[in-house]
């Protein structure tokens, strides 16, 4: 996204603004996806973040990235559905289904799905905070920086929110690497 297309698609121009919706659509599907774990409530966020943001994108100053303060609309919206839907049965049973690669051979398959399994179960399980943290910084690839802006809070609060993440899900996993060295 260069800037000349930002500042044309702010200015009114809908052909600058279609390329921009076009850029982001995938990125804003993935994350809600990512923290939604449905298909279906998925798009509708991706759809209401769409919204928004061409409402508000004459607001865009440039602080930061245009894809990191469009994910901040794109979290705002899935807190939003959560907060409706409160109780999400297996919430996180689709997390990575977005980035899922086919496997090379059916035992690769069986490893990977249990694999993918297994984190969508531990992230499904950390509280909103923590998922959205973690979400940010290693699925979308976003800074410190940048998941700080996105979440509206300091950066070190993302840091600590991280690490309290990484260790509870660390620890979730110590139990089952015991006991496979046992077997």
């Amino acid at each position: 996204m260069d800037e000349r297309t930002v500042i044309a698609a702010r200015d009114g121009d809908q052909i600058a603004l279609a390329r921009l919706l076009r850029e982001l659509q995938d990125p804003w599907f993935r994350f809600c996806m990512s923290l939604l774990g449905d298909t279906e409530r998925a798009r509708d966020a991706m759809q209401e973040t769409g919204l928004r943001f061409i409402r508000t994108l004459a607001a865009f100053r440039g602080d930061s990235q245009l894809q990191t303060w469009s994910l901040g609309i794109a979290l705002n919206v899935v807190r939003e559905i959560r907060r409706k839907q409160r109780a999400i049965p297996e919430a996180g049973r689709n997390l990575l289904a977005a980035r899922r690669q086919p496997p090379v051979t059916p035992l690769a398959a069986v490893d990977l799905a249990e694999q993918h399994e297994n984190l969508h179960a531990m992230l499904a399980d950390l509280p909103d905070r923590q998922r959205e943290a973690v979400v940010l910084r290693f699925f979308e690839g976003l800074s410190v920086e940048e998941t700080a802006r996105a979440m509206d809070c300091a950066q070190g609060t993302v840091k600590a929110t991280v690490h309290q993440a990484l260790r509870s899900m660390r620890l979730k996993l110590a139990p089952s690497e015991t006991s496979a060295g046992l077997s």
